[in-house]
């Protein structure tokens, strides 16, 4: 799978907890000063435990200077599209231009249903998100004349009027698995936002996956690497060499560099609620991953 050679991200995954609720964005703010890239917040309105993610990026998005901010990745099907649309172009605006869309077109039926949500099917899901993308980047584009007419089968919107514009191009970053949705990442996406820990086979599952959003890419008649390459990842620094991302910042290193390398993954999003180790990261383990990888594209 090639490198697709896009400069590199680091950033926080940092979990959203209601009880203390100052813990994520305390750990927001870290990131931040930390220099890593980005702060990644998960989104289950259903889970009581939890501050709603969008309430909690605006309050992050205010605390901190020029970290990037996502969601990690937004439950759509309690967001309509069209509202969505307006809190991302709005929070990017007033973030300076901070803020990138991740997606996920729905997971846990049950507490989606349960809080209104309608429950679908798999391939019913993947055209709700298809759907949900055309008003997103329609009520965006505000260069172009008339209101936004989208009438499908999930999601409609009779005229909605553009604007604002988002402060910079709002990258859609998908969280996606099967084939039908990672070709709709390479035909539509910005980006590619799985967890590692759900790929069926581990890092062994990426050069398949990726080769699909390559293939969804190409028949759209775009260039694969249009496509950014995510990957959220969990670790533990330690003395002694253990398995992938258990040991020593150097061997975390070298194992991001051959993700970035040989899978074409291009943003690195740590899973820890521990200031500590998302200090280290940034500071011993980001530096040298890039340093890698830079050496090796220079020959």
């Amino acid at each position: 799978m090639p490198d697709y050679r896009h400069d590199l991200l680091f950033g926080a995954f940092v979990t959203p907890v209601a009880d203390p609720p100052d813990q994520a964005v305390e750990l927001a703010v870290a990131a931040d000063r930390a220099g890593l890239d980005l702060v990644a917040l998960q989104d289950h309105p259903y889970l009581p435990q939890f501050l709603d993610a969008w309430t909690l990026l605006s309050v992050v998005a205010a605390r901190t200077e020029r970290i990037r901010l996502t969601g990690d990745v937004l439950n759509l099907p309690l967001r309509p599209p069209a509202v969505l649309a307006r809190s991302a172009a709005s929070l990017d605006r007033l973030s300076g231009g901070r803020l990138e869309l991740g997606l996920g077109a729905g997971a846990f039926w049950d507490g989606i249903e349960a809080m209104g949500g309608r429950r679908l099917a798999p391939g019913q899901a993947v055209t709700a998100l298809e759907e949900a993308i055309a008003i997103l980047r329609g009520l965006w584009a505000t260069d172009e004349r008339g209101g936004v007419r989208v009438d499908g089968e999930f999601h409609h919107v009779a005229g909605a009027k553009r604007a604002p514009a988002p402060g910079h191009d709002i990258g859609i970053w998908i969280g996606a698995l099967g084939p039908r949705m990672l070709r709709l990442v390479g035909r539509l996406a910005d980006g590619w936002l799985p967890s590692l820990s759900y790929l069926p086979e581990g890092p062994a599952s990426l050069t398949a996956m990726n080769a699909l959003i390559d293939e969804g890419a190409s028949a759209a008649g775009r260039d694969p690497a249009a496509v950014r390459r995510l990957l959220n990842v969990e670790g533990r620094f330690a003395q002694d060499r253990g398995g992938l991302l258990v040991g020593p910042p150097e061997q975390w290193a070298d194992e991001l560099a051959d993700l970035a390398l040989a899978e074409g993954v291009s943003g690195f999003v740590l899973m820890s609620d521990d200031r500590t180790t998302l200090e280290r990261y940034a500071h011993e383990v980001a530096p040298r991953t890039r340093e890698l990888v830079e050496a090796e594209r220079r020959g």
